[in-house]
């Protein structure tokens, strides 16, 4: 198995006043080292200000979603969706077509802090849909939760709210982890044909930083260490593991991607 460390400090960036934005691959206006890995176009981890927030714009054959970690997210689009999501909430947007929403911070005192990921899909020209989920950190606690996973696998319904995983039509299915300090957790490679991918984030749980990754402190089958917000490319052979330990002194936080 192999890893390579994406260090926090390499993101990419934008500092607008009221958008704080890391980019781990490049989006629109904003190069960085690495376009995608495998169906994975875009991990941004933003924090916008107080009553501030994006406004009416479209997307196309993209599936979007947004994993909340802090804070409130106020969503409306044009398939008339109207939602406030909020802590564990993870809302999927499949756009098909063609949609528009709006995206805004729905609280006037705190600050929301998300991350807002894209995906390629497996086929173009599909109908726009919308899902929600929500799973609660009682669930993640020195557990894999398999939060997003392909429309047609096992445990997926393509309601709008209902039980299991989002749908997702694309080849990515995601799992999300809070592990305790001196805990680990295991993930195994999918089965497949031939050599898997896999891509770890750790989200800025403990606070906005630009530098080197510090906070919570994950190390990799007792060999690489890595803190928040850095990130790690990982390929492997069907049935190898993942060996994710807490070596800090508080809860981590992690999404790890399965990647066809």
């Amino acid at each position: 198995m192999k890893f390579e460390l994406r260090p926090s400090q390499e993101r990419g960036g934008a500092d607008r006043g009221w958008l704080k934005s890391f980019h781990y691959f490049t989006v629109p206006g904003f190069p960085a080292p690495v376009d995608s890995f495998g169906a994975l176009q875009v991990i941004n981890e933003d924090r916008v200000e107080p009553s501030k927030g994006f406004g009416l714009h479209g997307h196309r054959e993209m599936e979007i979603f947004s994993y909340l970690v802090s804070g409130e997210l106020y969503h409306k689009d044009s398939m008339g969706n109207v939602e406030t999501l909020k802590r564990g909430d993870i809302q999927m947007t499949s756009a098909g077509t063609g949609i528009r929403h709006s995206e805004y911070n729905g609280n006037d005192e705190k600050q929301v802090h998300f991350l807002q990921i894209w995906a390629v899909p497996s086929q173009p020209g599909l109908t726009p849909k919308y899902f929600t989920r929500n799973f609660p950190d009682s669930d993640k606690v020195d557990n894999l939760v398999k939060v997003v996973a392909p429309v047609g696998s096992e445990g997926v319904n393509e309601e709008r709210e209902g039980a299991g995983p989002v749908p997702i039509h694309s080849q990515v299915t995601v799992y999300a982890t809070i592990v305790s300090p001196a805990k680990a957790v295991v993930h195994t490679l999918p089965d497949g044909t031939g050599e898997q991918r896999a891509y770890i984030h750790v989200p800025q749980t403990s606070g906005y930083n630009r530098s080197v990754a510090q906070g919570s402190r994950l190390k990799l089958n007792n060999d690489l260490e890595i803190a928040e917000g850095d990130g790690v490319f990982v390929w492997g052979q069907p049935g190898q593991q993942i060996r994710m330990e807490n070596i800090g002194e508080t809860p981590a936080e992690a999404l790890i991607f399965d990647l066809a």
